[in-house]
């Protein structure tokens, strides 16, 4: 599911709102582990043009 997450963020991440959407959704599907994967993930492939929005969709969930 992780893959699958990163492979339709890879394919929106031209809009904004498209991004966030996704990646919000995939927030919803993964478990602890695969989120903190794709939290680094996202920072390093999209950190400079979306990294607020990364940061604020992670916020509230507990990633130990």
């Amino acid at each position: 599911m992780l893959e699958f997450c990163k492979r339709v963020l890879a394919k929106v991440s031209f809009d904004r709102q498209l991004f966030a959407k996704e990646l919000k959704k995939s927030t919803r599907w993964l478990n602890a582990a695969d989120l903190k994967s794709l939290k680094d993930w996202c920072l390093g492939q999209y950190g400079t043009r979306y990294g607020d929005l990364i940061q604020e969709t992670f916020q509230p969930l507990a990633l130990a």
